[in-house]
């Protein structure tokens, strides 16, 4: 089993930058791709950026290229979602995602449905 515990939402103004982590623990060793997604009320949970283990396969969402880039530090297990230019547009709840499994496509890590692995969310919050 692989735990995911996130951290770093908040409230921020538009233009303001945040950095999230998420920390892994447990069976951590073999975890493939990492991702975030997000959540706003009353719609559906989209895709924000994934990277694999060696950080030579990221996606990012349209939404968010050039403003958001996601890191992984694979000594310390975590993964990390810097947003920078942020807008009001971006508040959500900001879930971090972890699967063992290698996607035969690394363009399917754009989807929930290949990660087994959640953590609980962190709220993120821009006012305008």
């Amino acid at each position: 089993q692989v735990q995911l515990v996130e951290s770093g939402g908040g409230l921020v103004q538009a233009g303001g930058s945040l950095r999230l982590s998420c920390a892994a623990s447990g069976r951590t060793f073999s975890i493939y791709s990492m991702g975030w997604f997000r959540q706003a009320p009353g719609q559906e949970r989209e895709f924000v950026a994934s990277t694999d283990w060696s950080g030579s396969n990221v996606y990012y969402a349209d939404s968010v290229k050039g403003r958001f880039t996601i890191s992984r530090n694979n000594v310390e297990d975590t993964v990390y979602l810097e947003m920078n230019r942020l807008k009001p547009e971006d508040t959500a709840v900001y879930y971090c995602a972890a699967d063992r499994r290698r996607p035969p496509d690394f363009t399917l890590a754009t989807l929930g449905s290949s990660y087994g692995y959640w953590g609980q969310g962190t709220q993120v919050t821009v006012s305008s």
